[in-house]
């Protein structure tokens, strides 16, 4: 069966539109480019099967093209039902990718697409959110002892695989992407922090200096969220649990408050903690009319959406990707894209040059675990510096920037205790 009778995606008619989509990002990810070349050439997936769970849009397809590139036999599904992009499907299945994806199924369907490309018997898998390893260690024990490994792209994933390490459950080992150098610093600080007011700006149309932005959460990606408002000429409040994080927020100039104090004060609201129920019942209540709900955590639980539901007397959709809940006083929320991952939901994700990093490192860390699965064992491990430091240099070289090399001397004068 080929690939066209295999896949399940929307309409394949669709397809020219997304090899176009593929082809702008192709000529903005020179990192990924350097990447393929070698893989075309070393062929370090020949004969294996890799099924990959990634927000399907064009720069995940090229990245699909790259493993492809080196010899594999490819499925992949989305990791939100919103992120998905059918024409970017519809070029992938006409390039020799098994798609199991379409924008905005419903949940059974979304989860079966899941299974879909689990039943493709996969060597290795790329994994977002953890849900992959989650139906295979659940659901479709069958289809675990075939794995050797894989890469996991979020903090929420991560946070899974780690729980099942901890319990002794992972059966086999995965490397965390999201850990790495080259991941957090730019893919979460500047990729999340472009994109997310990218989301929010198209989608909404309104202007955000002088306005009230609370940052919930002041990781990597709270930062760069935090950073760009504060770019856009927002007034930024950062709600956190954690008293370093707090303290760094204060110092990086920025108001600290809990969140039942921020909420009676945010114009614009987003959730960066990967945790559930950051913003709750207890918070609509004292929130402004008019305030702006978001979410760019990987699961739409950061936005309680059932109290929402219940404190409201009437829901209605205003404009693409965006609820107005009107409440009993009357009071207007307006929650966007349905409290998922507002930069990929109501927008195109992260900047092509910023994911050429992020998947250079996706691509490279399957090919490690491919090559060291054995020695590895069923546990999570981070990325080896190495081919994190490749990464930064292949994407030095693709601006022409070139960096100091130590001296002989300077590496034993580091090395040493004794010389001074």
């Amino acid at each position: 069966m080929n690939t066209k009778d295999r896949s399940i995606i929307r309409d394949l008619s669709l397809a020219p539109e997304g090899h176009l989509k593929i082809d702008w990002v192709n000529a903005h990810m020179p990192v990924l480019n350097r990447i393929r070349e070698q893989f075309e050439k070393e062929q370090p997936f020949k004969g294996l099967k890799v099924a990959i769970s990634l927000h399907l849009e064009a720069k995940t397809a090229y990245l699909a093209k790259v493993v492809q590139a080196g010899g594999a036999e490819v499925a992949i599904c989305g990791s939100n039902p919103l992120s998905t992009q059918d024409d970017v499907c519809a070029a992938l299945v006409e390039d020799g990718v098994t798609v199991f994806a379409k924008y905005n199924p419903e949940p059974a369907e979304y989860k079966e697409l899941l299974i879909k490309t689990l039943e493709t018997e996969p060597d290795l898998i790329i994994d977002d959110g953890g849900d992959l390893v989650s139906i295979l260690h659940s659901e479709r024990q069958d289809l675990l002892k075939k794995v050797r490994g894989g890469a996991e792209e979020t903090t929420t994933g991560i946070l899974r695989l780690k729980a099942m390490e901890k319990e002794g459950q992972l059966q086999f080992p995965m490397v965390a992407v999201n850990d790495a150098f080259c991941k957090y610093l730019f893919d979460n600080r500047y990729g999340t922090g472009q994109s997310v007011w990218d989301g929010i700006n198209r989608t909404t149309n309104l202007v955000v200096a002088g306005k009230a932005v609370v940052v919930v959460g002041y990781g990597w990606c709270g930062k760069g969220v935090a950073m760009r408002a504060k770019g856009l000429g927002a007034n930024v409040v950062v709600a956190e649990v954690d008293a370093i994080k707090g303290v760094e927020a204060y110092m990086d100039g920025f108001a600290v408050m809990s969140m039942t104090e921020a909420a009676k004060i945010g114009d614009f609201f987003v959730t960066v903690t990967g945790n559930r129920d950051v913003i709750r019942g207890e918070h609509y209540k004292v929130m402004k009319d008019g305030a702006i709900l978001s979410n760019a955590g990987h699961f739409d639980v950061e936005v309680n959406k059932p109290e929402l539901d219940a404190l409201s007397v009437s829901k209605r959709t205003v404009r693409r990707n965006i609820e107005e809940y009107t409440l009993q006083d009357g009071r207007k929320f307006y929650l966007i894209a349905e409290g998922r991952l507002v930069n990929l939901a109501a927008g195109d994700g992260h900047p092509a040059e910023i994911m050429d990093m992020t998947f250079a490192l996706q691509a490279m860390s399957l090919k490690y675990v491919n090559d060291n699965y054995k020695q590895i064992g069923n546990k999570v491990v981070n990325v080896p510096y190495e081919l994190d430091e490749q990464v930064a240099r292949f994407k030095l070289a693709s601006l022409g920037i070139s960096i100091d090399a130590l001296s002989e001397e300077q590496k034993s004068y580091l090395d040493s205790w004794t010389e001074h």
